[in-house]
């Protein structure tokens, strides 16, 4: 939680801005003094603005808020340094978003565990006119997440994300499996 920093000194004191008659006024100075303690984190916080906008520069709280400005979606129960980096990257990944390998991403970040993301379509290119077309032609995505222990909360994490990542018109399926020990290099 954020709060005020004790002692903290005003880059501009109000008492200096005042007509020379009250300069050496003790009223006026304690007066204007008292408003420069409210107004001192003010301007700190303005003269540093700019650091709150970096990932990696700002407080943990507003690393959270700067991930819901860029649809981020770093978990909370994340380590910081890591939402930190899911924010930075955020804008790399919405130029895949949608895809394949947009879709494994966004899983990843969520459950730490690389997916097997199959998906019915394809592109290509031929040079002979009428060329059979990639892919089928009803769309259809399924994601496998190989886990050593599948829980439905995580299936109900894996399908939360896959259906704010993937293309509106796709219908999915998810499936939470037991890794094996075929598994060496890990999931897929």
């Amino acid at each position: 939680m954020r709060a005020a920093v004790d002692d903290v000194a005003t880059p501009d004191p109000l008492g200096r801005r005042l007509p020379g008659i009250y300069a050496d006024d003790d009223l006026a100075q304690r007066l204007t003094g008292a408003y420069d303690q409210v107004l001192a984190p003010v301007h700190a916080t303005l003269d540093s603005l700019w650091a709150y906008f970096d990932p990696a520069l700002a407080p943990p709280d507003f690393v959270d808020w700067l991930g819901s400005w860029v649809a981020a979606g770093a978990s909370p129960d994340r380590p910081v340094d890591e939402r930190r980096r899911v924010v930075a990257a955020a804008v790399t990944r919405h130029r895949v978003r949608g895809t394949a390998a947009g879709i494994a991403e966004e899983v990843r970040l969520t459950v730490g565990v690389l997916p097997e993301v199959v998906e019915s379509g394809g592109t290509t290119w031929s040079a002979t006119p009428g060329s059979p077309l990639p892919g089928a032609a009803e769309p259809s995505l399924t994601v496998r997440v190989r886990v050593p222990e599948p829980t439905p909360e995580l299936a109900a994490r894996v399908r939360a994300v896959v259906e704010a990542n993937r293309p509106a018109h796709v219908p999915y399926t998810v499936e939470v499996l037991p890794s094996s020990a075929d598994d060496v290099d890990g999931p897929r």
